[in-house]
Parts: structure tokens; sequence; C-alpha cells
């Protein structure tokens, strides 16, 4: 328990410096259209539009042992102010009934549900009723926002768009004055699979090439502690500023080139938004900690509730 917490607050402390200088991960986004990464490690979400950063988040991700799986998947429906219909697995009511949990402030799953990927996958990126659980490993599988970040990104985001989720144990990026700069994090699913080798061969020939020299000392102290903070490995100073903007190294590859975003053959077909009705039933595995209040009313649900409408977003 202790370990998870100071897991939790090792990233809350460094959340200032990632706002203001966020690393983006060795990821290639469409130049046309909308894409949504998320960085499992960094516990973060990145929402591109057009090929360039539009917005970041942090976020709570799957615990190890019910974690986030890694592919590809689409952003499907959004149900605002959603009724949170308890699986059974979690709890049953009288006689076996499900429970509900209603719109408000006790709703584990905040204001807003965005389903991600096949409905029968059980996963989606919503809000919380506990602020202080994001960014952490706490979910049950689902992506966690800070509720008014899980607005913003609900309106922003399109239904159609395309969704990854990566496994990424370090950022490497350049600014605009040429300076490199490095950030690794811990390993939660305990994949191991930092390529250290590729990093090497990365941050190699980006310096090389422009006569620039590495901390090798800074290099190996940020990949043993992986605190996640940001740091510049080629600059005199450890307290250098990020000169401009970020951008991300394709350091996967070992190479020394920047990311760039990719054209798609195919013109991207905007998509209807697919808004469900507020209150709609949405039924996932989701983290009850901290538990609704003693009190919170929880309903069976209603013999009357909308079948048509819950298949729809499940």
């Amino acid at each position: 328990m202790m370990k998870k917490l100071g897991f939790g607050l090792l990233f809350s402390a460094w959340l200032p410096l990632a706002a203001a200088n966020t690393p983006l991960p060795d990821f290639a986004p469409p130049a046309e259209g909308q894409q949504v990464v998320i960085n499992i490690p960094q516990l973060r979400l990145f929402l591109f539009q057009d090929g360039k950063l539009l917005k970041s988040y942090n976020v709570a991700v799957g615990k190890s042992n019910t974690q986030t799986p890694l592919g590809e998947y689409k952003i499907g429906a959004k149900a605002y102010n959603p009724t949170w219909h308890v699986p059974l697995s979690i709890r049953k009511g009288p006689n076996g009934q499900r429970l509900t949990v209603p719109p408000g402030p006790n709703n584990p799953l905040g204001p807003v549900f965005v389903r991600m990927g096949d409905p029968k996958l059980g996963l989606g990126i919503h809000g919380t009723n506990a602020p202080s659980s994001v960014p952490g490993v706490r979910s049950h599988g689902c992506v966690r926002m800070q509720s008014p970040n899980a607005l913003e990104f609900a309106k922003t985001v399109k239904t159609g768009a395309d969704v990854a989720v990566i496994y990424q144990m370090a950022s490497l990026n350049a600014d605009d004055a040429g300076h490199l700069w490095l950030a690794a994090y811990r390993d939660p699913y305990g994949r191991k699979n930092l390529d250290r080798q590729a990093l090497s061969q990365s941050m190699n020939a980006w310096a090389q090439s422009r006569g620039l020299n590495i901390n090798r000392q800074r290099v190996a102290g940020i990949l043993n502690q992986r605190s996640g903070r940001l740091s510049c490995i080629t600059c005199t100073s450890a307290q250098a500023k990020v000169k401009g903007s970020l951008h991300a190294l394709a350091w996967g590859a070992g190479s020394s080139e920047l990311v760039q975003p990719f054209r798609i053959e195919v013109p991207v077909t905007p998509q209807q938004d697919e808004v469900v009705p507020e209150g709609t039933p949405v039924e996932v595995l989701t983290d009850t900690t901290p538990a609704p209040a003693e009190g919170t009313p929880l309903q069976p649900l209603p013999a009357s509730s909308d079948e048509a409408v819950f298949n729809q977003l499940m």
C-alpha cells in the first residue's frame, strides 16, 4: 500500500513541470484527423489534431492485476452524467439484483464516460469522484482523468478517433535550441522493455551531428531513478530551461530524426459524434476507492431502463 502511495505522490510532485513541458512519446500521429495516445508508464494521455499536439492530460491507468490493455482502439459513444451500472462481480443488491449509482458527486465515473474500443472490452476514458487518484496506477483497466479534464477531453475528441495505448518507459525530446531532454518512468506492469541500446544510439547520433556533449552521469541517474522528471542531458547546467517547444525523437529505432506526422492515402471522413442520453447506465469495472459515502443511494436497475440505449453504449 505504501509503495503504491509513494508512486502516486512521486508523479504528483512533478505535475507542474509536466504541465509546462510535457515530454512527447515516440509516436507518429497522422497528419490529418485526431489521434489519442496513452503512454502507460508516463501516466499521460495525448490528443493530437492534424499531426500537432492539441492537449495532454494526467491519467490513472489499470493496476498491475487489472492492466489497461495495450493496442489500437477507436473512440466510441459518449455518456454525460452517466449512471454507473454496478457489475455483479463487484456488488449485488437484495436477491442478487443489479445496482446502480446515479449521476452526482459520488459516481465513480464522474461527469462523463467516453467509450474506448469494442463495447465488449468494457473500456473507457472517464472522470472520477476521487481526483487525488489521478495520476496513478489505480483502475480496473479504464483510463481515469480528473473530471474537469475528462469533460474537456470528451467535448474535444470525436467519435471514431484513433486511440493507441503504448508502453514507453522513456521520452527523448529535443527543444528548439537543439538540446536533448530525457525523462524515464517506472515500470508499473513489469514489462522491462526499455531498449537502452536504441536510446543510446539515438542520443549519440543527435549529439554528434550537432557538436554537443552528452552528460553520461546525468543520463545514468535519470535511467536509474526513473522519477519522470525531465532533464537536459546536453546542457551544461542541470537546471537549464526548455527553449521553445519539445519535439520527440524516433529513438525506438535508434534514429536521430524527429518524429514526423505521417500522410494517409485515404482522406479522413469525419464521423458524427455519438452521444447517448444523459443518465444512460454504463457497466464497467471501476475502482470504488474511495467508496461512495455511507448512505449513497444504490438502486436496483429499473425494469423500464432503455435497454436499446444501453446496448448502443455497451
